[in-house]
């Protein structure tokens, strides 16, 4: 389905009228740094609820946060889900480089949770696309190198893999500065396809892709782009509702890590209190056994000014 055979703006906006499903009120249960995505964990747990994917495959994992909101409302719904999970966990020039302790976290903690459907495959997009059929897909996300090239190169590649109700997410939207490309390939694409985008924690596109017509859940959310940006079914309301509830992660995030750093600190702090009381007392022994040592020399000193006075 084309942008252009979506219903217009006003029959979309009156038949069909975005509504919040009560799941991305669900508190996550990983919240890892770096936050960037953090702010669109609602949203994630909404669309899984909303699409009912049965297939689901993202494309740059690094520690975790989207792909374990995915795979949390999979699980939270008992949902026949296969969801897979795709990066080399050496990161790049846009998330930095990082070492194997990355992945091994995350799959110490991804494995006992949900490796009844979800796996975590370790190799590049391109040799990822072998295992997965075409036509298949129903919810991927794009979130790897951030150049115009290479995010370009995966849409196009990964299209062919999208189902007939297929719908692609893509981060970092609204990053203009460096070599961030994606908002351009996204300017491509919401002229193209039904679609909707978040501005807040760096931006998130949300395109259908699909051939289908839209599940009504869906169907409101895109039309609310139609609607006027005070409209409570417009885009702004949607906009603000997702950027309200992911900025409380944001900041539940930043005051875990407030304390984790305050713990650390205070853990630190005994440490070296305890530190200086044992410095302190080798320093007392130290003093005393110099004061023996002294009093020792002066004894013999004064033994041997006695022994020269008998020689003379």
């Amino acid at each position: 389905m084309s942008k252009s055979e979506l219903p217009s703006a006003a029959d979309a906006v009156s038949n069909t009228i975005w509504s919040a499903s009560g799941l991305e009120l669900l508190p996550p249960n990983r919240l890892v740094q770096p936050n960037s995505w953090v702010g669109h964990v609602p949203f994630a747990l909404w669309i899984v609820e909303a699409l009912r994917p049965k297939s689901l495959v993202e494309l740059g994992v690094h520690t975790g946060n989207s792909y374990c909101a995915f795979a949390q409302a999979v699980s939270t719904l008992s949902l026949e889900t296969r969801c897979f999970g795709v990066d080399h966990w050496m990161g790049d020039v846009h998330a930095g480089l990082y070492g194997d302790d990355v992945y091994r976290e995350l799959k110490a903690y991804h494995d006992p949770l949900y490796s009844r459907f979800s796996t975590l495959m370790r190799m590049s997009f391109e040799d990822a696309r072998a295992h997965v059929p075409d036509g298949s897909v129903d919810l991927l996300h794009i979130d790897g190198l951030h150049t115009y090239e290479a995010v370009s190169q995966d849409y196009e590649s990964w299209l062919p893999k999208m189902s007939r109700q297929g719908v692609i997410l893509f981060h970092d939207t609204n990053v203009r500065h460096g070599d961030f490309g994606v908002w351009r390939l996204w300017a491509e694409i919401a002229a193209t396809w039904p679609s909707i985008e978040f501005l807040h924690s760096n931006g998130l596109g949300v395109a259908y892709v699909g051939s289908d017509p839209l599940l009504p859940s869906l169907a409101g959310l895109f039309a609310a782009v139609g609607g006027e940006d005070g409209d409570e079914s417009g885009v702004g309301a949607v906009r603000r509702y997702f950027a309200r509830l992911g900025d409380a992660l944001v900041d539940r995030l930043a005051t875990s890590e407030a304390l984790r750093v305050r713990d650390l600190a205070e853990e630190h702090r005994d440490t070296l209190a305890e530190a200086l009381r044992k410095t302190h007392q080798d320093l007392v022994s130290s003093k005393a056994e110099m004061d023996t040592l002294s009093a020792a020399r002066d004894q013999l000193r004064t033994r041997a000014d006695r022994a020269a006075l008998w020689d003379e």
